[in-house]
């Protein structure tokens, strides 16, 4: 998918530039690159000229949308930290009481796909905590926004806009109405547009692919996002592991590795210990975490690395993980 996924962590990545001295301002048609993408769009896409210069006259440029993808953190957040943000009592309540009112639909497209529950609800309760913010910005202005005055990623976002524009044809929206993130993530499962159109579905027969208000068309677009970049059936995901008496090189640091470049056997014979039903050749990658009680070690398996096409993090990997994890566990205590 390529997401910015949760747009919160965008801001940490880019760094800063200059943003426009008004607060707010309509998109200027007469502006060069303004010109160029209507042109574009009407030679490339065949949308009539006067009806999306219609459209991008009711964009609005802002300055806070820019602000917010520009200014870089203070300070890089630690795993313990992450955590803290994502893993809490309320969080994991909010999802076994999401799971519960919606057990049927999540278990049939369960069925159907070979993606649990508990991936399913771990994605939405880390991206939009069940549907409780999903975004306060219109779609159209983060991405004009973007496209258009901010060129350390403007060839991204002029994609996406147009991507979003062709979308809102295709699903006949009012392009002027879908609300997202300020990166231009839409809906629940915050879908940037390019993998809207790539990725979502029609889970429930009514021709329409509805991100932002059903909640089946949700569960089974996340699904199949996973099942297009490789999710592998009843496999695990990840292990906590410890470094025995054979390792004999440093400590690892935290890092971000988006690769596996070993195996099960190859680790443990290096003296990673961590428990696995994974046959010896499977894929694996030692992951070492800041956390908040000191280092922690993990090892992500085919399926980890899946997580991270939707974010393109392992802390968020290991976030949806065990938010995930917590939430079934409950269920499954619950119903006990």
């Amino acid at each position: 998918m390529k997401l910015i996924r949760s747009a919160f962590f965008a801001a940490f990545l880019i760094p800063a530039f200059p943003v426009l001295a008004a607060d707010t301002a309509p998109v200027n048609l007469k502006q060069e690159n303004v010109v160029a993408f209507i042109d574009e769009m009407v030679e490339k896409h065949d949308f009539d000229r006067a009806a999306l210069s219609a459209v991008l006259a009711k964009a609005q440029i802002k300055q806070n949308i820019i602000r917010k993808i520009s200014t870089p953190a203070e300070r890089t957040l630690t795993w313990g930290e992450y955590r803290k943000i994502f893993i809490t009592r309320e969080r994991v309540k909010a999802g076994v009481d999401f799971w519960l009112e919606n057990k049927e639909m999540l278990e049939r497209i369960q069925l159907e796909t070979g993606v649990p529950v508990e991936m399913l609800v771990g994605i939405i309760g880390v991206e939009t905590y069940f549907g409780r913010i999903t975004g306060k910005d219109k779609v159209i202005d983060a991405l004009a926004t973007l496209a258009f005055e901010y060129p350390p990623r403007s060839t991204f976002f002029r994609n996406e806009l147009v991507q979003f524009l062709i979308l809102a044809r295709e699903e006949e929206l009012d392009p002027t109405e879908p609300m997202g993130s300020y990166a231009g993530a839409m809906g629940r499962p915050q879908f940037m547009p390019s993998s809207f159109r790539a990725y979502a579905v029609d889970s429930t027969g009514d021709d329409k692919r509805d991100i932002w208000n059903n909640w089946a068309d949700v569960s089974g677009s996340i699904a199949n996002y996973f099942l297009a970049h490789g999710w592998r059936s009843q496999e695990e995901v990840a292990a906590q592991a410890s470094l025995g008496g054979k390792w004999s090189a440093a400590v690892p640091k935290p890092k971000n590795t988006m690769k596996v470049s070993s195996t099960v056997e190859a680790l443990s014979k290096k003296g990673v210990l961590f428990a696995t039903d994974l046959c010896a050749d499977s894929e694996a990658e030692l992951l070492t975490y800041e956390g908040g009680d000191g280092t922690e070690h993990w090892i992500g398996f085919h399926n980890f690395f899946v997580i991270t096409k939707y974010n393109r993090s392992v802390m968020y990997a290991l976030a949806v993980h065990q938010l995930g994890q917590q939430i079934s566990s409950k269920v499954n205590a619950d119903a006990s």
